[in-house]
């Protein structure tokens, strides 16, 4: 089983879903993020104003997925999350030692 986190732009998270539903992975955590990468935040003008904007609003999402969905999972992720600017992201996999549903106590893939 694999853990995958990407890192993405907030406009790009319903076409991520729904490049995810298509491979047939329906579950996944989306959790609204701050911070930065290699563009160091940006400059915004208010009111007249500049302002320096250190930490870039993102879109975080975490799924589990099997061994043999999981290259699918990237592919995915990344075919709808890139628009080929600075700032797309990046997708982090992990390997996932276990799972379990709490309601069944199904364990392992079984469980995803």
């Amino acid at each position: 089983m694999k853990f995958i986190i990407a890192i993405l732009q907030p406009h790009r998270l319903d076409d991520v879903r729904e490049a995810l539903g298509e491979i047939n992975v329906h579950g996944l955590t989306v959790s609204e993020v701050r911070g930065y990468g290699r563009q160091r935040g940006h400059t915004e003008i208010y009111r007249g104003a500049e302002y320096k904007i250190n930490y870039v609003p993102k879109i975080k999402i975490e799924l589990a997925v099997d061994d043999g969905v999981a290259d699918d999972a990237v592919a995915a992720i990344t075919r709808a999350a890139r628009t080929g600017k600075i700032g797309d992201g990046k997708i982090f996999v992990l390997e996932l030692g276990e799972a379990q549903r709490i309601r069944t106590g199904e364990t392992g893939p079984d469980a995803l």
